[in-house]
């Protein structure tokens, strides 16, 4: 039941953290929500990675461009987080 809670926790918080990034309205963004669609540029990105690695403990080893290749939703971020987030415990 513990990684459930915590796994809820990682999804939430990133989906916090996308939404304060996004152009336009951040209500519509969701786990299924494909990147490309967030309006959230190179940089933008580099840091909401950053901030994932700082909120997590875990470190992201890909740079922005694989990001965006390997990652499609946002589902696919928070499962890519998860997983560090797993291996790192």
């Amino acid at each position: 039941m513990q990684a459930e809670q915590q796994a809820d926790s990682i999804g939430k918080t990133i989906l916090e953290k996308i939404r304060g990034r996004a152009e336009g309205d951040p209500s519509g963004i969701s786990f299924s929500t494909p990147l490309d669609e967030l309006g959230i540029h190179s940089l933008e990105l580099t840091e909401l990675i950053f901030d994932l690695e700082d909120e997590f403990g875990v470190e992201v080893e890909m740079n922005t461009a694989q990001a965006w290749e390997k990652l499609g939703t946002v589902q696919d971020l928070v499962d890519a987080v998860r997983a560090l987030v797993s291996a790192k415990s």
